[in-house]
């Protein structure tokens, strides 16, 4: 593993150890081949991990010669990415405090600069990169989890309802508005349930126009999902707004989080932001 300074690097090592990783952090770069064949060979662990990054100072410059030297041994490392905004990145120092541990002259900002330049050709060879922007510390682990936890790894599916009166959810790759659809708010009986209630999603899954929405996202998802895998991205945030988020984006979430189970291996979680909000209009 390596990655930027404040993406996540330390609580990734927590979830992987939970895994079952044996894992060492910081560790100098030439040394992986000989910890490699001690946790092995003479421990006996079949998933090892290792974090490296700018805190090894002038060792870190073996990095890539040694990821080499183990591929043509023919072992090559999976090399995980993390990643984050310049913004999120100085945010981040600023609440915790901590020193950048480049301390470039000007503060945290040239000490960001100066680490991405040092680990442009690492972020080019990663096998994943895991953006960690707009992730929370449990989307990070769920992220983690479906990548290396038990059973199919691959891209994290996070499927969203929410209310446009409410907000975008943030860090979202694909936002869909649905408010042009039938509304239930509209039909006293359903206006008091949810989306997630079997009367509104017959109303709202019979409106043609749903259908019509259905057919076209549901083969444009099948499209590019592998194309985002592709790009080596871990996590693919899917958001579904109406009016308050109560009715039709519920309904729509649940429906295509569904279909898409038929064509995705991985894992995919549904989580519906405002539905259970008490409020007049949706």
């Amino acid at each position: 593993m390596t990655g930027l300074s404040g993406a996540g690097k330390s609580v990734a090592v927590k979830v992987l150890e939970d895994l079952g990783y044996y894992t060492l952090d910081n560790l100098p770069p030439a040394l992986i081949p000989d910890a490699l064949r001690v946790t092995r060979e003479g421990g006996g662990y079949e998933k090892v991990a290792f974090v490296i990054d700018v805190r090894s100072g002038r060792l870190f410059q073996d990095a890539m010669h040694v990821l080499e030297q183990l591929e043509d041994e023919g072992r090559r490392p999976h090399l995980l990415y993390f990643d984050a905004s310049d913004e999120v990145l100085v945010r981040r120092y600023s609440e915790t405090r901590h020193r950048h541990p480049l301390e470039a002259p000007g503060g945290v900002q040239p000490s960001i600069d100066e680490e991405r330049r040092l680990l442009v050709e690492l972020r080019a060879r990663a096998d994943r990169v895991v953006d960690t922007t707009h992730l929370s510390v449990k989307d990070l682990r769920d992220t983690l989890h479906s990548l290396y936890g038990e059973g199919p790894a691959g891209m994290l599916v996070r499927v969203t309802s929410f209310g446009y009166k409410y907000g975008l959810p943030p860090g979202a790759d694909l936002v869909f508005d649905v408010r042009y659809m039938a509304n239930p708010f509209y039909i006293k009986d359903l206006r008091p349930l949810s989306g997630s209630d079997e009367a509104v999603r017959r109303f709202v899954l019979g409106d043609p126009a749903t259908q019509e929405f259905l057919g076209h996202v549901v083969p444009f998802l099948r499209d590019v999902m592998p194309r985002y895998e592709e790009e080596k991205k871990a996590h693919l945030a899917i958001a579904f707004g109406c009016t308050g988020g109560r009715h039709r984006s519920v309904t729509i979430a649940d429906e295509v989080a569904e279909r898409v189970k038929g064509f995705w291996s991985g894992e995919i979680t549904v989580e519906h932001r405002d539905r259970d909000r008490s409020d007049e209009r949706t």
